[in-house]
């Protein structure tokens, strides 16, 4: 590919699937392309916040696009990370209930393991519990050894030098503000100037689907922002965890619960919990903006989706104000944590897609539009399944582009 002031194709967002998109592009066609992100760096927001964890694909309905491209991507991501030296390890992780009310849901766990065909799961008693977690306490347990560790930035940032390597353009600081139809595709009025285009993919993650409306696509969603608030184990108390601990998650939502993660820098973090964020790139509970709870007020799916799970939100809230509420629940998995063991770390904002009902949109979305791909809904487990997700949009893009 080589540069030019008009590009074939045009990438919103250098978060990890809209990289891993231009990756698996660069791989297929031999035409122009630029990505756009809006942030001075890459994997600025839901890519270089989360956990870091690799997932092995046991929470997804069985042939859900989560599912799919989750046990694709990770095979994909581990293969990638080996041969491009990226920091990993896959360690495993244990789920555990922690009384018998649990125990049907963790049922459930396994059998969808199974049907996504997950290899060497092993049940546990709370006596093998210890085995892999000794401090850890459970009534019952499962091991997933598909399980894994990873630095995302790392992967994103290996994306990109790859899609370099092969004539595509990254440019950054370049939040797109007004997009412009015309007869040969599209201008985008970027913060860095205008870009011309004759393809559009949106890969915005928090901003898709305004992205999408810019473009004149209705998204039928509307993303509204959780943040997930992270505590950190202090150093003399990190072997209290061996590599990953799960709770059971509530399927009426798509959160797994506060965990603990060993992460491949070192150290071990804790969270996330799921907290409305009042901004869209909230990253502080002091952050706060008016455009963002302006777009609250007047969508009939928030007020549906408060109506149905604020018992929920008010526990989450609670936590997130209370060291002593969040480290009791971390004490039903590890009794011994004590309050002075742990300290706030960071925090993510996940980009979750509420549709007008007020169900929280659970697999991925993307929507196709002349010359447009948009990708409005990518939550976890979409740094673990991108290299798959990418080729995905890759290959709609070469159908819908005609750039074969």
């Amino acid at each position: 590919m080589t540069g030019s002031s008009t590009y074939d194709i045009a990438i919103i967002g250098g978060g990890v699937v809209g990289l891993a998109t231009a990756m698996a592009l660069s791989n297929q066609v031999q035409h122009s392309m630029i990505v756009l992100e809006a942030e001075n760096r890459l994997a600025a927001h839901q890519t270089g916040n989360n956990s870091g964890v690799i997932h092995s694909g046991i929470y997804y309905k069985p042939g859900s696009s989560k599912a799919k491209n989750c046990v694709e991507g990770r095979l994909a991501l581990y293969k990638f990370a080996a041969e491009h030296g990226i920091s990993h390890e896959n360690c495993g992780k244990v789920i555990i209930a922690t009384n018998a009310s649990e125990l049907p849901r963790l049922d459930n766990l396994e059998q969808r393991g199974h049907a996504n065909g997950l290899e060497g799961l092993r049940r546990l008693s709370p006596e093998e519990i210890k085995e892999y977690e000794p401090h850890a306490s459970g009534v019952a347990g499962l091991y997933v050894p598909q399980t894994g560790i990873i630095n995302y930035t790392q992967v994103t940032e290996t994306y990109a030098k790859l899609v370099q390597d092969s004539g595509g353009v990254i440019q950054k600081n370049s939040r797109v503000l007004r997009v412009k139809k015309n007869a040969d595709g599209f201008v985008l009025e970027t913060a860095q100037g205008e870009v011309q285009c004759h393809n559009l993919i949106n890969c915005a993650g928090l901003q898709s689907d305004r992205v999408a409306r810019l473009c004149g696509v209705n998204p039928g969603l509307q993303i509204i922002p959780f943040r997930g608030e992270y505590y950190e184990l202090v150093p003399e108390k990190q072997g209290l965890i061996k590599n990953l601990l799960y709770p059971v998650p509530d399927p009426r939502f798509p959160f797994l619960g506060a965990h603990f993660t060993r992460m491949v820098r070192g150290g071990v973090e804790i969270g996330p919990n799921a907290v409305l964020a009042f901004k869209r790139e909230g990253y502080k509970m002091s952050s706060v903006s008016v455009r963002d709870l302006a777009e609250y007020g007047f969508f009939v799916g928030f007020w549906r989706m408060g109506l149905k799970y604020w018992k929920m939100g008010f526990g989450e809230f609670y936590r997130s104000f209370s060291k002593r509420a969040y480290l009791k629940a971390l004490q039903n998995m590890v009794p011994d944590i004590q309050f002075d063991d742990i300290h706030r770390s960071g925090a993510g904002v996940r980009a979750q897609a509420l549709a007008p009902n007020g169900e929280l949109v659970d697999d991925f979305r993307i929507v196709e539009a002349e010359h447009m791909i948009h990708v409005l809904n990518a939550p976890s487990p979409a740094a673990t399944a991108s290299i798959s997700i990418g080729k995905t949009i890759a290959s709609m893009a070469v159908k819908d582009f005609g750039l074969a």
